[in-house]
Order: C-alpha cells, then structure tokens, then sequence
C-alpha cells in the first residue's frame, strides 16, 4: 500500500497559537497513526518542504530534529529523510482553547503540556475574549479529539456560551479557570472560585487594611473578569465595615489619603502606580494597592506590591491530571496572598 502525499498530510492552521515546527510533528505522527504514511517513506528536503508549506527553513529543523530525536525518522546523508518507525503510541488529542495568551495563561499552557508529555497532540487556539471568534473555533473543530479543554471568558456576548459549550460530548470536556453553571452533565473542571477567594484574600490582610477608611476596587466596565469578584469584595467590605468603591475607570480617580485600591488589570495598575507617585503620597503608610496576580516585577515595584494569585502551574497540572486519569472531578485551586510593602 503506497503512502499518501505528505502534503496532503501535514497541515498549518494559520489560526492555530501551536508552534509550526509542533504542528509538523502532529501531522506526521498521525499520518503514521492513520496508516496514512508508512515505514521507510521519503520526507521532503528541508528546503522543499519549507517552500511548500511556506514556513520557514528553522521551523522544520527544529521540527526534523525532534522526530529524529523520538526515533520517528533518521537520515541517510546523500538521500535525505525517511519514516524509521511507524510502532508508535496512540496519542491523546486534544482541543485547548484560551481567551487570552497573557503571562499567566502560558504558565498554565506550559504546565499543562509538560504534565501531558510527547504523547500528546495539542491544537492550541485563542478567541481573544470574542465570543464570535469563540463559538467559530468550537463549531469548526474536528470530532477526532479526545478531549475538549475551554476557558471561557468573554467581553461581551458570551452569555449563552454554555449552548454551544454544552454539544461538546461531556466525557471529552475540561473547563478551565471558571465554571459556568449552565453547563450540564458531568465533565472535569479545574477552576477558581472568584467570590470565595477575593474574601478570603482580603481577610488574611484584614489587620494591615484596617488602617484604611476606603477599599476601591477598580473594575473596568468593559472586562473578562468574573462579577464575582466584584460579590466577593462587597461582602468583605460590609462584614467588616469598610466604605467601599467600585472604581470603573482609573484614568479619571482622584488618589486619597486613607484609601486601599485593589487592581485586577496590569494596565490599570500601571495607571495608578503614575498616579500616586505623582501625588507623592506614600504606599503602605497613606495609601494602599493590592494586585492580582504575581509577577517577578511586583516584588520590586513601589519597594513591593502586595498580591493576590492563584497558582497557574497547578491549574495547569491539574487539568493534564483529569485527562491521564479520565476523571470528571471538579477541582477548586484557591487564591494565595503575598504580603509586602504596599499595603
């Protein structure tokens, strides 16, 4: 039985965040899987194939090389590269889907295709928080995957998001990061219970925020960000009297002595850093900020700025854990507080 043209064999999703060289390797070894490419069959040159595919010349040595080092081609010098073993293990497929590719996002990513190892087949796509870009990617999908791996935060229009989210068989679904309760049947899920956490959080600073008269929490109006947070932080600040202030945009506030300000936007915290510098008021003495999410730069900023985060490499070890394990649990990954000098 002859092998198939292994350009009808390889192919590049343009929309696909995987890497080109993995996406080489992806084709290729399901071609073998498929019977589709068999034993001692002749690869394209490195020139010829990057030509074809229009990718470049790096992309498919870095792509040659790791099938040489997995055993799954060798090369004869003079003649080029051949299929040396087609004896290879059904890999798990799966479909991973982000809103976003921020710093946090690619611990996760990375955490998550560790745990997985070689034997997995990863297409990795990003909506960018759009639902419609969301809802393409998931009605477009193949149905060969074995599992369906979703984060699902949206802008806007994302409120029905569980209709389409819930034709994915429930045996091949992981929900990252946030539950929807719409979606039905039993599935696996790793995920942050947002209200919980924020109080939680908050509580554990409670005897250094007591100094301040007023908690703001700036939430921009158009966000990703869960409601809960927003629940979370009113019912710590009404169980411990506090004033409080939901601050949409921090462009336009007015930095005050005796306020606590808790930002969730990199962006935003860049914003309030200028402006109480500017105001030359000082933090942790007359006013405070709490960010979420830890970054190497906020040990730094401002002689340290307090934190609350949740731990991306376990969420992401976790859900490669579901999969290995073919488990429908639902795993909460809680919020942990890293005090320092900005509160």
């Amino acid at each position: 039985m002859d092998s198939e043209n292994i350009y009808r064999v390889i192919v590049i999703d343009e929309h696909s965040v995987t890497p080109k060289y993995r996406q080489v390797i992806d084709s290729l070894l399901k071609g073998i899987e498929d019977g589709r490419i068999h034993k001692d069959y002749l690869l394209p040159s490195i020139n010829d194939l990057s030509y074809e595919l229009e990718i470049s010349r790096d992309t498919c040595i870095r792509a040659y090389k790791d099938l040489k080092q997995m055993g799954i081609i060798h090369s004869i010098p003079g003649k080029g590269y051949f299929i040396a073993n087609t004896d290879i293990k059904k890999r798990i497929k799966v479909f991973l889907l982000f809103n976003k590719l921020s710093t946090h996002k690619k611990i996760i990513y990375d955490s998550f295709v560790a745990a997985l190892g070689e034997d997995a087949a990863i297409d990795f796509y990003i909506y960018n928080n759009d639902f419609s870009l969301f809802k393409e990617l998931l009605k477009n999908k193949r149905d060969d995957y074995f599992y369906y791996v979703i984060i699902p935060h949206f802008l806007e229009g994302g409120e029905n998001a569980y209709e389409i989210i819930n034709t994915i068989p429930k045996e091949k679904l992981i929900v990252l990061d946030k539950l929807l309760p719409e979606v039905t049947g039993q599935y696996g899920a790793v995920y942050e219970d947002f209200e919980k956490d924020i109080y939680a959080a908050l509580e554990q600073a409670l005897e250094k925020i007591k100094k301040y008269d007023t908690l703001k929490i700036i939430f921009p109006e158009y966000t990703y960000h869960p409601t809960e947070i927003l629940k979370g932080f009113n019912r710590f600040c009404n169980q411990y009297a506090f004033s409080y202030e939901v601050v949409n945009n921090i462009s336009t506030e007015k930095i005050k002595e005796g306020t606590l300000y808790i930002s969730l936007m990199e962006n935003d915290l860049v914003i309030l850093v200028e402006k109480i510098l500017d105001a030359k008021i000082e933090v942790g003495k007359k006013v405070g900020v709490i960010s979420y999410n830890e970054t190497p730069l906020k040990k730094i900023i401002l002689k340290g700025i307090t934190t609350i985060s949740t731990d991306f490499q376990l969420m992401g070890e976790k859900a490669a854990k579901l999969i290995r394990e073919k488990s429908k649990e639902h795993i909460a990954i809680p919020f942990y507080l890293t005090m320092r000098e900005s509160v």
